[in-house]
């Protein structure tokens, strides 16, 4: 999934476009215990509560590409994790089982303390046929069914001083827990050039320099990737390991240096591809004042991971980079959804466990 197929999913998670048509969940506490599940028909929940789940769907397709969004493929065609997904999107969410199965998965690879809300929706897309310059006809290309995960923090609200309607007076709020913004989430299958595309999976995380890659691996069957943050991480140790104190000053400026470089290549209309090699890195350490020697040792590490030379352009060359192009700014952290909304609108919460 390139920028573009990721802002065309997001754009339609609006009151009047979003066809999302089953939402089911499962809350649980710092020791892993289910508190609650639910399972319902997305259009019967109120619009306080329809909003603040687009808000929620919204966020998974948020970030940049290559660092908060990274398309994952699957370890095996024929994994018992891929199959599972299909199982469970062919369900529609109404296969009870499956989403138990889903949610025991995730509880025990998710390496989080503290309560999280677990979030799967069910959508079918109509995807309309477009014409050359973009213009949607009024005829169907194909119906992309796919299922959206989200993976939210539930943390207590702050201490606070609030007014007391029954005793006409101001003291100590009663805290309740809040739904934070997803940390994590995925979409199955993805959405390639407007068509479904079943050897991927999108995954999505809030913290690009510690994802959850053990939820992709474990959970999904996917090939885990680093992201752009933690490859510029991993560079700058590199960098730091050679050059010692030297080395912030050096960062800041090849920094300067990888940024002019992708202006240029924007300015003559020409893709950055994978065309940093470890002799351009070593050009640019002597621009930076670095010593032959430290820069041949540089070389020789990166040598180790020819990709990585492509991860160092688009992690700190800027938002020229075509490939890592930002879909929307960030939301507020916050989802403001707190324990009774969680719940409203859901046929079978009262069935705790």
């Amino acid at each position: 999934m390139n920028s573009k197929d990721v802002l065309e999913l997001k754009r339609r998670l609006t009151k009047d476009n979003a066809t999302f048509t089953r939402i089911s969940g499962c809350y649980v506490d710092g020791d892993k215990n289910k508190i609650a599940i639910f399972n319902d028909n997305f259009l019967n929940l109120n619009d306080e509560v329809f909003f603040k789940y687009l808000e929620m769907a919204k966020k998974v397709f948020s970030g940049k590409i290559g660092n908060n969004i990274l398309n994952l493929p699957f370890k095996s065609n024929y994994s018992e994790e891929k199959q599972f997904l299909f199982g469970l999107r062919d369900s529609k969410l109404k296969n009870d089982e499956l989403l138990d199965v889903l949610y025991d998965n995730i509880i025990e690879n998710y390496d989080y303390a503290g309560n999280f809300l677990i979030v799967v929706f069910h959508d079918a897309y109509d995807v309309m046929t477009k014409t050359s310059d973009n213009a949607k006809l009024d005829e169907s290309e194909e119906v992309y069914e796919y299922l959206l995960c989200a993976i939210c923090p539930v943390n207590l609200s702050k201490p606070a001083l609030g007014y007391l309607t029954e005793e006409n007076r101001i003291d100590a709020r009663i805290r309740d827990w809040v739904v934070g913004a997803p940390d994590t989430g995925f979409v199955f299958p993805t959405f390639t050039d407007r068509t479904t595309d079943a050897d991927n999976v999108m995954f999505y995380t809030k913290n690009a320099k510690e994802p959850h890659m053990e939820l992709a691996e474990s959970v999904l069957g996917a090939t885990a990737k680093m992201t752009h943050t933690e490859k510029k991480i991993a560079f700058e140790e590199i960098v730091e390991n050679v050059l010692g104190d030297e080395d912030e000053d050096t960062l800041g400026k090849l920094e300067v240096k990888l940024n002019e470089r992708a202006e240029e290549d924007v300015e003559t209309e020409h893709k950055l591809s994978p065309t940093l090699t470890s002799n351009d890195v070593v050009e640019l350490l002597t621009e930076c004042g670095v010593d032959a020697v430290s820069a041949d040792a540089i070389k020789k590490q990166l040598l180790q991971d020819k990709e990585f030379l492509l991860e160092i352009e688009k992690s700190m060359g800027g938002t020229s980079c075509r490939e890592v192009e930002e879909t929307e700014p960030e939301d507020s952290d916050n989802l403001d959804m707190d324990e009774d909304m969680m719940l409203a609108g859901m046929s079978i919460f009262e069935n705790e466990i």
